[in-house]
């Protein structure tokens, strides 16, 4: 039993990184979920400009196209970051289970963490992609 709570122990250390990695995960959404909010305000007001009768201009219906695109790559760089604060959950979970039943998981960690990772790696090129097309076309200054 004493054997057990010094695996129990060990993994309880070893989990502490991915703890803290979650943090970063929670604070990454936080910032995914601002841009997609100032988005969804910029996206209102150019459609308030246009039901309160002002004329229909190209640059209106390229500005609402752009805010689209950039709508699209929050939503899926908020998928990934999720999904990768969920690998990393199961991560700890596996930890725990392995220790528990005396299972070498190891390679379901490992694995786990590595999907993690890449999903992680994802989510931030597609929040990249998003800061980019939102500073170049200059729909920034509008708000």
């Amino acid at each position: 039993m004493e054997n057990h709570l010094g695996d129990i122990a060990r993994v309880i250390q070893l989990a502490v990184a991915p703890v803290f990695l979650l943090t970063a995960i929670a604070t990454l959404i936080n910032a995914l979920n601002t841009r997609l909010g100032r988005v969804v305000d910029r996206r209102r007001v150019i459609l308030g400009r246009v039901e309160a009768g002002k004329p229909a201009d190209p640059a209106v219906a390229a500005e609402l196209a752009l805010l689209a695109r950039r709508s699209r790559l929050v939503y899926f760089a908020i998928f990934c970051i999720v999904l990768s604060g969920l690998l990393v959950c199961l991560v700890v979970a596996s930890a725990f289970v392995g220790a528990l039943v005396a299972v070498d998981l190891a390679r379901v960690v490992a694995a786990t963490f590595i999907l993690s990772m890449l999903a992680m790696i994802a989510g931030l090129a597609l929040f990249l992609r998003e800061i980019y097309l939102g500073v170049s076309t200059g729909t920034h200054r509008n708000r």
